[in-house]
């Protein structure tokens, strides 16, 4: 395993750092903007999930760091966080697979990625086959112009908890 690889105990650490951010920015919303947060939490993974992410594996759809993810991390959804920020359940990336196919991702669609979540603007993440991280520059899905954000999940990862850190501090989350 590479130092880039995601392990349960990264994903744990992660987690609970996240978890405090996430904390202190739902305890001063609804003084700040005078209504109650949204959903803002870093669900961890069910049984349900686990069986998703065994199919999403078997079916060699998603990199073996999503696999590892989906294992540990049910769903990400940040629904005050800017836009928002949100990495769905395996079981709907594997139904958005099954209703509408793969995103192309390189040149000459050889390479297929997988729609794992949205920056609650409009603005799909997807990840490649080679565990690089895209996001599209437009709503749509059909032909999508995409943007390399994260060599891996990991470092994804790593750059949302940065947005995060960064809304909280200042009320930017930054371009993801």
């Amino acid at each position: 395993m590479s130092d880039r690889s995601l392990s349960s105990a990264w994903l744990a650490s992660w987690t609970s750092r996240v978890a405090e951010t996430l904390e202190a920015m739902t305890d001063e919303f609804e003084r700040r903007h005078g209504f109650p947060p949204g959903v803002n939490e870093v669900r961890r993974a069910d049984s349900a999930d686990q069986a998703a992410a065994r199919t999403l594996a078997r079916d060699s759809l998603v990199p073996a760091d999503m696999v590892t993810f989906y294992d540990s991390i049910g769903e990400v959804a940040w629904a005050d966080v800017g836009n928002g920020c949100f990495l769905d359940p395996a079981a709907d990336v594997l139904l958005r697979f099954k209703h509408y196919g793969t995103v192309d991702v390189g040149a000459g669609q050889r390479d297929r990625g997988l729609v794992i979540g949205s920056n609650g603007g409009g603005l799909s993440y997807v990840a490649g086959p080679g565990g690089m991280i895209h996001r599209t520059r437009t709503a749509s899905l059909d032909e999508p112009e995409l943007d390399r954000v994260a060599d891996d999940l990991r470092q994804f990862l790593e750059l949302l908890e940065g947005s995060l850190t960064r809304f909280v501090t200042n009320g930017d989350p930054g371009c993801l």
